[in-house]
């Protein structure tokens, strides 16, 4: 959910500061404010060294690490993810592989929720919680009741909040949790007035994380709101809408609760984020308790800033579509790819992957709806095969690729997400997480219609009008 009204009265009474930074014809496409940096992966396996992993104890002996990789290796078809992906993928991202892990998926709200608020309620030493959204309706208000409730108890509750996406959440919402002793940060406050260290407009915190007494994690697509109440397989779903933004239809998003040596990690995010915001430390509490030995799963924390020479989750997924073999199955909420997103769809469909999008055919944005759109025809042509969930607000944002890559969190398929959001993925490697991952894919292509070219190509003159009019905006979506 993008709150994109909230972005556009936003633009309207700061337009000259946004002019400042760009000249009115990148506006129009002519020329960018900045540009996502060509990424060429290098992916020659003899100049990197050989992939470590790190467990409840520590970094584990190349020998182990291999025999773990080997062993996802060999329970799956032949793919170039172990062999030429993950190397390039330790080299950029910053963040450990770790084993050890326990990796539950979720889906939509009512379940997402569920075991979020058991987590909460079971904290004995700190709730830190980083959101894009956290509205002031019901949903919203459990949650604030939870944290503050917890914070009485003695358990430090920490608040990272993004001043646009909450801009319509409030002021007292807030004060009333800062009240209770809850540390309340809002990330890159809208008011210049206010800043802490740095002003930066554009850069807003789209993450989703809350962790719990350093041992248990939840991350992806949910934001903090009612929207999120209804399943999005409940009876009655598939209706048609009334329009676009109608607030009856459920959301679907997909989540995942994360318990083992990648809490850690995520940790380090969240109190990175902090740290670069204020230089207010947080209570002290036990952030990093020792690392359990939660499941068998391999996963890697990835977050991304626009602070740094480029995206770290743009790169990966880039070079993981680059090495797919079999498979490439993306979801997402709001897909305007760049050049080389598409140029690396069209040349896996060249080496016959089979390259499936799911996208949304209802939307809270009806701009970047129609910048999705316009891209149609070019990977239709290409060969990929697109699908539009019906009777829901798509808000997923997945990836599985080969069937034994996956990543889930908050980045959309956008510059938006690429260029000037603070997001927060994770990978999971094995085609046991894989075939869970790709039953839910299998779920929503059942509830999906196909778009075929030949049908494409005859749709009205007035949807080609609107692709074309909202692929001016496209970098500021």
């Amino acid at each position: 959910m993008r709150r994109k009204c909230a972005w556009f009265r936003l633009r309207r009474s700061l337009w000259a500061v946004v002019l400042a930074g760009c000249s009115v014809a990148a506006l129009y496409g002519l020329v960018a404010c900045s540009a996502l940096p060509t990424i060429v992966p290098d992916l020659a396996r003899d100049r990197r060294p050989p992939i470590q992993l790190e467990g409840a104890r520590g970094p584990l002996s190349a020998a182990q690490s291999k025999a773990i990789l080997d062993d996802l290796r060999s329970r799956g078809a032949d793919t170039g993810i172990f062999d030429r992906h993950l190397a390039l993928e330790s080299a950029i991202v910053g963040s450990p592989l770790t084993t050890g892990n326990e990796v539950v998926l979720l889906q939509d709200g009512p379940a997402t929720y569920r075991a979020m608020f058991a987590a909460i309620e079971g904290a004995r030493d700190h709730v830190n919680l980083e959101t894009y959204i956290l509205d002031d309706d019901e949903v919203g208000q459990r949650f604030a009741q939870a944290l503050i409730d917890k914070q009485q108890q003695g358990v430090q509750v920490n608040l990272i909040r993004d001043s646009v996406g909450t801009m319509g959440t409030p002021a007292a919402f807030f004060q009333r949790l800062a009240d209770s002793g809850i540390r309340v940060l809002e990330f890159n406050p809208l008011n210049p007035l206010v800043v802490r260290k740095t002003w930066e407009l554009n850069q807003r915190d789209h993450r989703k994380l809350l962790i719990v007494d350093g041992h248990i994690a939840f991350l992806g697509g949910i934001n903090i709101s009612g929207v999120y109440s209804g399943g999005s397989f409940r009876q009655g779903s598939r209706r048609k809408p009334t329009s676009a933004s109608d607030r009856s239809l459920a959301w679907r998003d997909t989540d995942l609760q994360l318990k083992g040596p990648v809490v850690a990690e995520l940790q380090k995010i969240f109190l990175k984020a902090w740290g670069d915001q204020t230089d207010e430390p947080l209570a002290a509490r036990n952030y990093f308790p020792p690392p359990r030995h939660a499941g068998d799963e391999v996963v890697r924390a990835v977050a991304s800033s626009p602070d740094e020479p480029f995206s770290v989750i743009y790169a990966t997924l880039l070079s993981a579509i680059g090495s797919a073999e079999s498979s490439v199955y993306l979801t997402n909420a709001y897909f305007a790819p760049d050049p080389q997103l598409l140029a690396a769809l069209e040349a896996a469909v060249r080496r016959g992957v089979d390259v499936t999008l799911i996208l949304p055919s209802q939307t809270d944005s009806a701009l970047i709806f129609h910048v999705g759109r316009s891209y149609y025809t070019q990977l239709l042509r290409a060969g990929v095969r697109i699908f539009e969930r019906r009777g829901v607000i798509l808000h997923s944002k997945t990836a599985l690729i080969d069937g034994v890559w996956a990543t889930i969190g908050s980045t959309n398929l956008d510059w938006r997400s690429f260029l000037h959001n603070h997001e927060l993925n994770a990978v999971v490697l094995g085609t046991r997480f894989g075939a869970q991952l790709r039953a839910k894919i299998d779920q929503d292509l059942a509830a999906s219609d196909e778009i075929l070219l030949e049908r494409w190509e005859r749709r009205a003159l007035h949807l080609r009008i609107k692709e074309q009019a909202a692929r001016l905006w496209e970098y500021w979506l």
